[in-house]
């Protein structure tokens, strides 16, 4: 499996995801403004790796600041914490690793600077440790839903190159296929950066899984034709009631699920499960270049100079056409996740049991 980032000799390396899958080039990043830019321009994405990434931005900064205290590195830290939360405002994992190291921070602020800074890059190392174990635990749950001679469609990019190892949407997959099931995948190319083609096509074939690529508006007549079984995509963030952001197009595909009965989960980790937000459309929605979407790969132009662009990079899909979310804790109902909120909840009362 394809290392998508890791901490290198003081260095964050992170795989640009943007050659793929004609070249597989890694781009070093000596100071947190570099890991910035590559959560913005697309070396590095999905939810849960640019968490990773901005944990590994923010261990980076921390090595360059003088200071004497705890507090006064907090302090230092702060512009890297706002240049981080400004380049991809929909997704709520880097809100998660901002709010995470400055509790670390404070935790052991007594501790003296040097060994703070130490502290911080073990910190982040222990972020992508544990994505890729809470990545395998989605796995285990969401398998579960696959059965033996499923099809199943995913959207956009969530495997491995979108987490620190393994995959949010794609670990079921993985997972089913160690079991020994038989099942294909249909992957939606995801228009307009193409991730779909690009990534999770790629990552599919490297892994021996079977993988059919679409164009984003075949879904419905293959959906029609009863050749699918099922849809399992990933998440940008999900918030306290339900409704879940992602890759713009998922409501197109949620809806379309909706209506032919097929169910559509959604594989969420709980680091991009937005408690403090209460409904979707209160969801920032980045919206970014035109030449995305008028130009394929920034070369080559396939519209008329001058029109208008609307480019949303993510819509939200209102809880109601989501069958279940799949966590590293289980599979849950949208409509539970208040109930997970309190962290007295009973987790066991409130999985929804799957049965052969």
């Amino acid at each position: 499996m394809v290392k998508t980032i890791e901490w290198v000799n003081g260095k964050v390396v992170m795989l640009d995801q943007t050659r793929l899958p004609i070249e597989v080039v890694y781009i070093e990043c000596a100071d947190y403004h570099q890991v910035a830019e590559g959560i913005k321009k697309l070396w590095i994405r999905g939810a849960p790796a640019i968490g990773i990434a901005a944990a590994m931005g923010i261990a980076l900064a921390a090595q360059d600041i003088q200071a004497s205290s705890g507090d006064a590195l907090l302090k230092g830290l702060e512009p890297a914490f706002a240049e981080l939360l400004a380049t991809r405002p929909t997704a709520v994992n880097i809100q998660w690793a901002v709010n995470r190291f400055r509790a670390f921070i404070d935790k052991h602020k007594n501790e003296t600077a040097a060994e703070l800074k130490s502290l911080l890059i073990r910190e982040a190392q222990l972020v992508l440790d544990e994505d890729i174990e809470i990545n395998k635990a989605i796995g285990f749950w969401g398998a579960q839903l696959i059965k033996d001679g499923d099809t199943i469609l995913t959207h956009c990019n969530a495997g491995s190159l979108a987490t620190g190892g393994y995959g949010t949407a794609t670990a079921p997959m993985r997972v089913a296929k160690e079991q020994g099931k038989q099942i294909s995948v249909i992957a939606d190319e995801t228009r307009p950066v193409l991730q779909g083609a690009r990534l999770t096509a790629w990552e599919l074939m490297e892994d021996g899984i079977p993988v059919t690529l679409i164009s984003d508006n075949t879904a419905g007549a293959i959906m029609q034709k009863g050749e699918i079984n099922l849809a399992i995509v990933g998440t940008d963030r999900t918030v306290l009631n339900g409704d879940v952001a992602n890759k713009i197009g998922t409501y197109s595909v949620a809806v379309l699920c909706k209506e032919h009965g097929i169910p559509f989960y959604v594989a969420a980790p709980m680091s991009s499960i937005d408690f403090s937000t209460p409904s979707g459309d209160l969801i920032p929605i980045e919206e970014r270049s035109p030449e995305e979407v008028t130009h394929i790969f920034g070369t080559c132009r396939i519209a008329p100079e001058g029109v208008r662009v609307r480019n949303l990079a993510f819509d939200v899909t209102p809880a109601k056409y989501v069958t279940a979310i799949i966590t590293e804790k289980g599979i849950f109902r949208p409509s539970d996740l208040k109930k997970l909120a309190d962290p007295s909840a009973d987790i066991n009362r409130l999985r929804i049991e799957v049965r052969p």
